[in-house]
Formats: C-alpha cells, sequence, structure tokens
C-alpha cells in the first residue's frame, strides 16, 4: 500500500489542479435494473461482473453487482443534480476498488479479480470541452508513468472493437514488458459522448432554454502500474524501484569491525556503536533533506544479509559506513539499478544523494524506453508480422480498421502460436538458457493506433485483410 499511496498522492495532486475534480464516494453495490440500462455497456462486462444474490442464508428481492466499473452508480446521481448549464462541467474522481471475475490468467497487480484505482467521470455541457478533457487526463497518465514511474509508454487510440463497451472511442497509454515480450494496457481514459447520458438520462437546460444531454467521459488508472512498474524494472535480485515511487529512497547500512578479544575486543564494540549511532544520524540528515530514508540497525544480521534484503525490496540508494567511513566522516553510496559507487562526506551527502536518486529516475527511464525502442518493429507484409511474434516483439502494421481485420489477425497469429516446437511463456526462461526458439502464447491484438503515425503510401494494402486498403499503422502485439 505504500507504493500506491505514494503514487495516489502524485495523480490526485494533478488531478485537483489541472482537471479540476471533485473527490466523491459511490456505493459498491449496483441494483441489476440500473446496470441493464445501458445494453452495451452491459454485454462488454457481463462476462466479468460478479453477483450478489443472498445475505447470510436469505435470498435477495433483486440480484446486486459488484461493480466493475462506476458509469451505472454514478451517473444516476449525475442525472438528479445536473439541471443547468451552470452546473457543468461536473467533475468527480473516487478512489475505490472494483470487481472483475476473470478466471483466465491471474496474475498479480496484472489481471485480479479485485484491484484498487481511481476512476473519474464527469459531464460536460459541449463536446468540445469533454474531449479536451480527455486528452488532458491522458497526458497526465503518461506523465505518471514516464516521469514517476519511470516506464516508457506508447500513447494512441484504440481500435473501435478494443474500444470501452459503450464509449464513442478510447485514448490509452499502453507499456511493453521487454523481458516476457508482451503489452500491457496501462491506462485509459473514455469519451462516452451522449451514450450514458440518454440511458441515464442526465440533461441540462442550455442559455437558450433548450434541453440537453450532456457530453460524458470517464477515465482511470489501476493498481497494475505498480506491477507494470515491477516487470518493467525488476531483476534476479528483486524488486528495482523507481526513486519517486520507493517508500524508502536510501537505506543506511552500518558495518561494524570484526570482532577481537582483550583491548581490542573492547574498542570494536565501542566503534561499533560509534558507527551505528552514526547511521542514525546520517539517516535523520537525509530526512531533513526531504530524501525518505531509514538506518538499519539490526545487530542480528550480518551487513551480507542486509544488502541482500534491501536489493530484494528495490530500495535504490544503500549508504554503507564502516569503521575507515567513521575515521573519514564519510560513506559510500551504491546504486540499486547498476550497482556503481560513490563515496562521499557526511556534509554533503543530502546533496550527493538527492542528485543520484534524480540521475537513477532518469537513467531508468532511458534504459526502458531504449528497449521499447528496439522491440518495435514496422513491418508489411504476414510473415514479417509473425516474425516479429516469434521475436517477442510489438509490430507496427497497416490496418484497414475494420473488426473483421482485427479477428483474422487475432486467429491466424494464434493458429501460428500453437504450431509445434511451440515454447510456452512458464517454459521462457529454460528455455533461453538452453538456446531454444521461444514463441509466446496467445493471439496477437490491436494495442493501439498510435498518435504517432508514420507515413502510410496510398494502397497500402491490410495485413490482416490485403483485399482492403490500410488506413492507420496499428501497433499489434501479445498481451496480458
Amino acid at each position: 500500500m505504500s507504493i500506491w499511496n505514494i503514487i495516489k498522492r502524485f495523480v490526485s495532486r494533478e488531478i485537483h489542479d489541472t482537471l479540476h475534480a471533485e473527490e466523491a464516494y459511490f456505493p459498491m453495490l449496483v441494483p441489476n435494473e440500473t446496470l441493464v440500462k445501458e445494453a452495451t455497456h452491459v454485454e462488454g462486462f457481463a462476462p466479468e461482473v460478479a453477483w450478489v444474490t443472498r445475505a447470510g442464508r436469505s435470498p435477495l428481492a433483486r440480484a446486486l453487482a459488484l461493480r466493475p466499473t462506476s458509469e451505472a452508480v454514478i451517473h444516476p446521481y449525475m442525472a438528479r443534480w445536473i439541471r443547468s448549464h451552470r452546473d457543468l462541467p461536473l467533475r468527480l474522481n473516487q478512489w475505490c476498488n472494483v470487481i472483475r471475475w476473470e478466471f483466465s490468467c491471474p496474475m498479480p497487480f496484472i489481471r485480479t479479480r479485485e484491484f484498487l484505482w481511481q476512476e473519474g467521470h464527469t459531464a460536460h455541457a459541449t463536446q468540445v470541452s469533454a474531449e479536451e478533457e480527455v486528452g488532458k487526463a491522458l497526458s497526465m497518465y503518461r506523465w505518471l508513468y514516464e516521469e514517476i514511474l519511470a516506464v516508457p509508454v506508447i500513447p494512441g487510440r484504440k481500435t473501435e472493437r478494443e474500444k470501452f463497451a459503450g464509449a464513442d472511442y478510447t485514448k490509452t497509454v499502453e507499456a511493453f514488458i521487454a523481458c516476457s515480450g508482451r503489452a500491457v494496457q496501462a491506462a485509459t481514459a473514455h469519451y462516452l459522448g451522449q451514450n450514458f447520458a440518454k440511458m441515464y438520462d442526465v440533461q441540462f437546460e442550455d442559455e437558450a432554454g433548450r434541453r440537453e444531454y450532456a457530453y460524458q467521459n470517464s477515465w482511470g488508472v489501476t493498481t497494475r502500474a505498480i506491477g507494470v512498474a515491477i516487470l518493467v524494472h525488476g531483476d534476479d535480485k528483486g524488486l528495482v524501484l523507481p526513486p519517486k515511487i520507493s517508500p524508502i529512497q536510501a537505506i543506511v547500512i552500518p558495518i561494524p569491525p570484526r570482532k577481537g578479544s582483550g583491548e581490542r575486543g573492547s574498542n570494536a564494540t565501542s566503534e561499533a556503536k560509534a558507527i551505528f549511532q552514526a547511521a542514525v544520524v546520517l539517516s535523520e540528515t537525509l530526512e531533513e533533506s526531504g530524501i525518505r530514508s531509514q538506518a538499519d540497525g539490526d545487530t542480528g544480521r550480518t551487513p551480507g544479509w542486509k544488502y541482500h534484503e534491501w536489493e530484494l525490496k528495490g530500495v535504490p540508494i544503500r549508504v554503507e559506513i564502516g569503521p575507515r567511513d567513521l575515521a573519514a566522516k564519510s560513506a559510500v553510496l551504491v546504486r540499486r539499478d547498476n550497482g556503481q559507487k560513490k563515496t562521499v562526506k557526511w556534509q554533503e551527502i543530502g546533496q550527493s544523494v538527492e542528485e543520484m536518486l534524480k540521475l537513477i529516475q532518469r537513467d531508468m527511464l532511458l534504459s526502458a524506453r531504449a528497449q521499447v525502442k528496439d522491440r518495435i518493429r514496422q513491418v508489411s507484409t504476414w510473415e514479417e508480422f509473425l516474425k516479429a511474434m516469434d521475436d517477442r516483439c510489438l509490430a507496427l502494421a497497416p490496418c484497414s480498421l475494420t473488426p473483421a481485420a482485427e479477428q483474422m489477425i487475432r486467429e491466424r497469429s494464434s493458429e501460428a502460436a500453437q504450431e509445434e516446437g511451440e515454447v510456452y511463456d512458464q517454459q521462457l526462461c529454460e528455455a533461453q538458457t538452453e538456446g531454444i526458439p521461444v514463441r509466446l502464447t496467445g493471439a496477437a491484438k490491436a494495442l493501439c493506433i498510435p498518435f504517432d503515425q508514420p507515413s502510410l503510401p496510398s494502397g497500402t494494402r491490410c495485413i490482416g485483410d490485403p483485399g482492403k486498403e490500410a488506413r492507420k499503422w496499428v501497433l499489434f502485439g501479445r498481451s496480458y
């Protein structure tokens, strides 16, 4: 929860200062008749909705859904509160949990039945105002991932097949996990148009006295963000946390002298106490400099054990202080991301650690960005497309944007993944070690239509349906 709380602080500030949304909280239980008002919405979520049908041993008179998202809960309230154009825009945000009953391939943080998230729901008098906000929300999520989580993302628009059920369109930021070759939908912003307003009768009187339906949006990010950061940055030693989200940014580890006997033993004990005291003082100095720090004063563990423990937890900087450091009034800073060391004087430690944290944050983003760039392939033939998928890359391919073309790509890529010689995801590490060619399971799907579009020559054929001309370059990949 510590990491999620840090993310919440960053995002809440942006929601308040940039999107100007008010904090709210709405019921978790949704009556069936409320949910079914939006037929498209229910159809899209029907396989994921969990229902409460009993209270103790007594059956309920009507089934209650556990919210998979909150449009069906919030919009009826908006219909009561909004009367005039003076009530608009109405911007609400809530931090809560949602339930989506997904049975296939659960994965901690990435795909679970229950997760925490932030969801914004807004109503506007004009389409221009609503669409402008969708862009701002997506920019906020890109900022969160790249500037706070040090995770590069690809912004774009979902295809009609992949958009949020009931929305006019969905904008998204997509992340890529280089170590697994799979993509992750990182965050989304939906322009709902007037679809939900018509279902839930969200109307207002405009300046001319006419009754109009409101234009609405919804946008959100989940605890999946934590999972994405773990997968992008982690290594064989454990977590590698970006400094901005790490609950502890610097861990100070005292290194006592070896125990001796007689007078030497007495001196060693005295020196050890001085080292432990210095570690506490250094940690306090870092805290005063605005750095989240802690001194590991556990006398029952060796320094080596502590190194491994804090590396496992992903703390960005380890501060070492031993007998020589005590004598020189210095300390050794060790970076978690690359192991580089630097010796600094005590009086410089606050500034030195702060500068190192900034470097780590920057370098983690640059490293992850380079990995993603190397794994995006622009393809124009089906053979090139399959080769990109087999190499655990993303494919930027020309597409007609028809649901039929997307379905064809999904089916053909799924069939190709099941060919003889397939190595499944759970065998990935062993296969790499033994030099066996690695392929991923599952179908390739359209991740987004990237905003950054290469030139598309006239007459370019669709990768999934060569009988049709391509309209856009679409990013495809296998996802979690």
